[in-house]
């Protein structure tokens, strides 16, 4: 386990935030900073938001344990090379889906499910990890934030065209954007556009429960999040003869609806099926990065060091 009085410096590094912890001999320190731009490179991001956090904190740590959208194929030895004029000697890195997982359940076979801006779905089983889904938000990413405020913008401009039944949802968008036919180029053109997009997720919860077009968006999300439960558990042999443990994180399940229908989906195959509270956030799971050694995440989790 790292020395936390020589430093350990973890990230929890997402699309719309990065959210830092620093242990070391006077104690924690936390904060964030904007998130990770998945279209580009992830490592030299990572270098410059530590970079940052040693900048504010004077701090001088000697591990980084980092999980991060869009780290798909860690390069933990970059960020070291990154970062060879600082005190870091230990670089830990993994996918925010392997975070995410240990913070919620630690070790133990289960299934996690994070759904923020995007999602991704993480099970483990007693030998085999799967991924399930976390593929952006262009191919991918279904039930998430940005999934909700896309098909939210979509059934707004429908409503605007005619092309659907009338909806509260286009309202909701013209009070941001006074001219609707213009709306799609200022988004095109916004480099927070995925963030800005994914922000309509919270509005359209809001007008749920008076808008059957902002409903069924909401019930759709809550059924490709099910999905995505099932097929990651049946792929690591879970839930055969009961119900896998389900941890559900990230905003998305902050709606009511969303969760109650996920919940709901889940028990059509485990009729005794009930959501799993979790240990811990992901920050947390970033924590325990350096120390994973006996679980299969243990493969995903890419170290350097010097």
């Amino acid at each position: 386990m790292p020395d936390s009085a020589a430093g350990v410096l973890a990230l929890d590094c997402g699309q719309s935030s990065i959210t830092w912890s620093l242990i070391d001999a006077d104690g924690e320190q936390v904060g964030s900073r904007k998130g990770v731009d998945t279209s580009r490179a992830i490592e030299p991001q990572l270098v410059d938001a530590v970079r940052s956090v040693m900048a504010t904190t004077g701090a001088s740590p000697v591990t980084v344990a980092c999980g991060s959208s869009g780290l798909d194929r860690p390069n933990a030895q970059a960020v070291l090379d990154g970062l060879r004029d600082t005190s870091v000697r230990e670089v830990a890195l993994a996918h925010d889906s392997v975070i995410c997982y240990l913070g919620a359940l630690g070790e133990a076979p289960g299934v996690m499910i994070a759904s923020g801006t995007g999602v991704v779905t993480l099970a483990v089983g007693l030998r085999e990890v799967a991924r399930v889904d976390g593929w952006g938000w262009i191919m991918g990413d279904a039930g998430s934030a940005y999934w909700i405020g896309q098909n939210a913008l979509e059934a707004a401009m429908r409503g605007y065209d005619g092309r659907r039944t009338a909806t509260v949802l286009t309202d909701v968008v013209a009070a941001d954007f006074p001219d609707l036919e213009l709306a799609y180029l200022e988004l095109q053109g916004d480099p927070d556009r995925v963030a800005r997009v994914a922000s309509y997720a919270a509005k359209v919860d809001q007008v749920a429960g008076s808008d059957p077009v902002a409903r069924d968006i909401l019930d759709r999300a809550a059924a490709h999040l099910a999905e995505a439960v099932g097929a990651a558990a049946r792929r690591v042999g879970l839930g055969r003869d009961r119900p896998p443990l389900v941890c559900a994180l990230g905003q998305t399940f902050r709606s009511t609806r969303v969760l109650e229908k996920f919940v709901q989906y889940l028990t059509m195959d485990w009729p005794s099926f009930a959501i799993h509270e979790p240990q811990g956030d992901a920050l947390a799971g970033a924590k325990l990065l350096p120390t994973v050694t006996d679980s299969p995440l243990a493969a995903r989790v890419v170290r350097a060091s010097v």
